[in-house]
């Protein structure tokens, strides 16, 4: 959006094309919107849809300023599509649409994963809106049917962290609406927030994690699998590892990039290389420890082999990264996750997921007396109330410590009442013998 301009735009997508929507108000004073066809599919080059959005918006700037902007059912050149009344513009304003606008709006300011996630909160909603409210229009919709939906997913089992998404994604998007004077007012805003369960993470102790580095020990996922016990990185920053991360000689190792899935405009599931982290907390520099270190050293030692044996064979597209395959090629999110799971349950270990490799790390750390700001810090978490949040029912010897403290003040003020118990009844039988002498 240009704020400091008479008129706003945004890019939409209707009917599997992509439009310039310009949001402006008339002479007088009424909100009206054109949509002005770009030409091209849903799924289109970056390169070609910002050409055609920048010959559209240099055109109605023209007309703008030669009060030529037409509203009524004359087209404009590009192929207008135009909304000549407020009637028009709200019959046209249907959910699944709004959502359409909304995403294609945000998409270039947000990470690719959390794209993902609110892709996913709007595809089931419109499947839901549709199914039970078919006829409510985004002006209809108010806080009964997003409590129905978030109350169903209840009903279906899903809790915690996954219900979260789903209301904080529906939030987003109605207070982007709010924002752009599509809505008067936030539909969620009278909304009773379904409580929660709060999860419960899952980890291994130090013996359960000695049997699992024996169980992976010569597994393509071992490095993998040890520096997430180490440091408790995410999955996608473990991938997202570079060589040039790691500092033999400083002794540091610093979180910087990450690895995620997601279809390419051709609908291919492809790895993605992405700079920007799910916080600034995230982007990190930590101590370089000395026995993953000797393992890094191992693996750029096999690295090194594979490439020679491999020839013109071996794959260079990801050169440069840690987390590779014997083939050159980057292992992917989906077989990190798949196979720690089968290899656990084959194995016949106590069955928690991949990502549960980071709790188990922050459990650890907390038996051993580490701060709960220090881990943190460590995890790249964004603040500390998160951190607490997931770990402060495992500060068993902060509450040990605690239960010490207490006895402590509170026995020594027991012992303090007794002696001076004691101490005033011998007080009153000395004044006892004064006052009556046999």
């Amino acid at each position: 959006m240009k704020a400091s301009l008479p008129y706003k735009y945004i890019t939409a997508v209707k009917n599997g094309k992509q439009y310039v929507v310009f949001d402006f108000k008339d002479n007088a004073g009424k909100r009206k919107r054109k949509w002005v066809a770009t030409g091209l599919p849903e799924k289109c080059t970056k390169k070609a849809l910002n050409e055609a959005i920048e010959k559209i918006i240099a055109e109605f700037a023209k007309n703008w300023n030669n009060n030529q902007v037409i509203i009524n059912d004359t087209p404009l050149k590009c192929q207008s599509v135009l909304e000549s009344n407020n009637d028009e513009a709200e019959n046209n304003r249907s959910i699944s649409n709004f959502f359409s606008e909304w995403l294609s709006a945000i998409k270039p300011n947000i990470a690719r994963t959390t794209y993902q996630s609110y892709n996913k909160v709007s595809r089931h909603f419109n499947e839901f809106m549709s199914e039970k409210y078919p006829d409510v229009t985004l002006d209809d919709l108010n806080h009964s049917h997003i409590q129905a939906f978030l109350n169903s997913k209840l009903d279906r089992g899903l809790k915690g962290s996954s219900l979260k998404i789903f209301y904080l994604g529906l939030h987003s998007a109605f207070a982007y609406a709010v924002k752009m004077e599509i809505l008067t007012q936030h539909p969620m805003d009278k909304l009773v927030v379904p409580r929660v369960d709060r999860h419960e993470a899952v980890f291994y102790n130090e013996e359960e994690l000695a049997e699992l580095f024996e169980v992976f020990k010569g597994h393509r996922l071992e490095l993998i699998v040890h520096i997430a016990a180490y440091y408790g990185l995410r999955r996608c920053e473990i991938l997202g590892l570079k060589w040039e991360s790691i500092d033999f000689k400083k002794k540091t190792i610093t979180i910087e990039r990450k690895i995620v899935e997601d279809y390419d405009e051709n609908g291919k599931m492809q790895l993605f290389v992405e700079n920007r982290l799910k916080t600034k907390a995230s982007r990190r520099t930590l101590p370089l420890i000395p026995h993953i270190e000797e393992m890094l050293i191992e693996k750029r030692k096999a690295d090194e082999y594979y490439r020679k044996l491999g020839g013109k064979n071996y794959h260079t597209e990801f050169d440069g990264f840690v987390c590779r395959d014997c083939y050159g090629k980057l292992i992917t999110p989906h077989k990190v996750s798949n196979s720690f799971s089968q290899i656990v349950r084959k194995r016949g270990l106590k069955l928690l997921r991949f990502h549960d490799l980071r709790h188990s790390c922050a459990s650890l750390l907390l038996a051993n007396d580490i701060p709960m700001k220090a881990i943190q810090e460590w995890l790249g978490h964004s603040n500390y109330t998160i951190t607490a949040n997931l770990y402060s029912h495992l500060e068993y010897n902060a509450k040990l410590a605690s239960a010490a403290t207490i006895a402590r003040v509170l026995d020594k003020k027991k012992d303090d009442a007794t002696l001076s118990d004691k101490g005033g009844k011998e007080e009153n039988n000395n004044y006892s013998d004064e006052t009556n002498p046999a």
